[in-house]
């Protein structure tokens, strides 16, 4: 792109090429204006899904329409699988598993990187079949969430045989059965955070995904398929929250897992406590980010936008309760004003999008509903973004409140949305003690340029995972879990395996 095309003005301010007029304070609502760059391959989409059980796909019978958020155009009817079709898909993983756990580790590990390498050669369209589904941004699904899906099928496969020295003086044996309930937000990364350790530990599987993004575990179902995987050892059923109850009370699961609400969460633990099943969870969030005055400030902003506005706040771990030290909040607000501005949002087909469309219009209705609680209460929105919203379809232009109290119910609450709540502190123990004033405890960030400052805070903070001077970075080698009401259990790196096996 030359210069001449690069070139912006906004009445007779002119911005150089970083966006930023010569004092470097850009007026809000000033970006680069680019050419449209959508996403042009066609990926082919079947009228109608049914389930894929025993190695087979079922007949579609009673089904339901998922649609593309950004346009709200049908994308396909998928299947409401019932309690006789979920037990039909206990049956199957039930048969499957004698064999497959009995199966050489080091043969089990080959199905694995077999998955992992057709997830690669079909990277792309699964990346454009997660964002048609889900309204992410295609930059967001082909560059994270398609990547890591295979790390983590690749990782899990290195473990098969290996599972020995993972628990030293121990003996490792499959749990089982596994029951795992998945949500609408990284649909096909949340499939593989389950489904590569199960197998890898030779358990057996019935996955649902959320009714509303079901096209891309519908499609691993098809890879598994491919690559030659047993009959019965993945089983991909769809539904709505009927058929996540029938999972639940299901007696035939060994193991739970789920990552949802928390309000869903607490009834499934309640399901498989009355039997004694197994169970890890991954439920709600409602993570602090913490800025002290010794902050490298452009890099905290710029965390805090990848944390919260780049996957529209809807990650359990969104960075949504900014605590700022008070003597640089003004500074804080300022850049965080001019970085908002320059987001795009719009077409997430467009590989220029920041902020694609959001997951259906029950959410979008219940983040308005935040929003005006927010204004209501008597905080401040700053709602600079400039974006012209498309006409049909889900949106939000991300915004922020200050003038937040922890007593608002923003400051409380997860809003599972690009709306960011800004609070300041005066000491460490003041931040660490309001962080702390929630009943979640999923995730954190920390962004100082001390090193002792970093440990001592990251100590005292409730939070499964802590970021210090970054946000929303995963490795499939690092654990991811929460405390308190954000769920028990990890996944990813050899925690995560722990809640895949019985040792003896």
């Amino acid at each position: 792109m030359t210069d001449t095309q690069l070139a912006h003005t906004n009445g007779s301010t002119t911005l150089d090429r970083n966006g930023s007029t010569a004092d470097h304070i850009a007026p809000p609502g000033v970006r680069w204006n680019y050419a449209a760059a959508p996403e042009t391959v066609k990926v082919t989409i079947e009228p109608r899904y049914g389930h894929y059980i025993n190695g087979d796909w079922t007949k579609p019978n009673s089904t339901f329409t998922t649609e593309n958020p950004a346009t709200q155009k049908p994308l396909s009817e998928i299947s409401n699988a019932s309690a006789a079709q979920v037990d039909t898909a206990v049956k199957a993983a039930r048969a499957a598993l004698g064999p497959w756990s009995k199966l050489p580790a080091k043969e089990r590990a080959k199905y694995i990187f077999r998955i992992a390498r057709r997830i690669q050669e079909r990277s792309r369209e699964l990346a454009i079949l997660e964002t048609m589904d889900s309204g992410k941004p295609i930059k967001e699904s082909r560059d994270v969430d398609i990547p890591l899906v295979a790390q983590h099928f690749f990782y899990h496969a290195g473990w098969a045989d290996k599972l020995a020295y993972a628990f030293p003086g121990a003996t490792p044996s499959p749990i089982g059965v596994c029951g795992q309930i998945i949500p609408w937000n990284f649909p096909l990364l949340m499939a593989a955070w389950k489904l590569a350790p199960a197998l890898a530990c030779g358990n057996t599987c019935v996955l649902k995904p959320a009714e509303t993004t079901p096209l891309t575990a519908l499609r691993l179902a098809e890879i598994c398929h491919e690559v030659g995987l047993p009959k019965g050892v993945v089983n991909i059923i769809t539904g709505d929250g009927r058929t996540g109850a029938a999972m639940a009370s299901h007696p035939g699961f060994d193991k739970l897992a789920f990552t949802g609400s928390t309000e869903v969460g607490k009834k499934i633990a309640l399901a498989a406590a009355s039997r004694g099943t197994k169970l890890t969870l991954e439920l709600g969030g409602k993570s602090p980010h913490i800025i002290f005055d010794d902050a490298s400030i452009d890099q905290a902003v710029e965390g805090i936008i990848q944390g919260i506005y780049f996957n529209q706040g809807e990650v359990c771990c969104a960075g949504s309760r900014l605590f700022v030290q008070e003597n640089i909040l003004d500074q804080v607000v300022a850049k965080l004003k001019i970085r908002l501005a320059s987001l795009r949002v719009g077409d997430p087909m467009d590989k220029n999008t920041d902020v694609g469309a959001v997951n259906s219009k029950a959410q979008l209705d219940q983040i308005n509903r935040y929003i005006a609680l927010g204004q209501s209460e008597g905080a401040q929105i700053h709602d600079v973004n400039p974006s012209t919203l498309p006409s049909s379809g889900y949106w939000c232009r991300p915004c922020f409140f200050t003038g937040v109290q922890p007593s608002h119910t923003i400051a409380r609450e997860e809003i599972f949305g690009p709306v960011l709540s800004i609070l300041s502190f005066r000491t460490p123990e003041e931040a660490i003690s309001r962080a702390n004033n929630t009943p979640y405890g999923l995730a954190a960030g920390i962004w100082t340029d001390k090193g002792s400052k970093i440990f001592e805070i990251a100590r005292k903070l409730k939070a499964g995972v802590v970021w210090c001077n970054t946000y929303n970075k995963f490795d499939p080698s690092s654990p991811f879990g929460g405390f308190k009401e954000s769920g028990f259990g990890r996944e990813g790196g050899v925690q995560g395996l722990r809640a895949y096996v019985n040792l003896h």
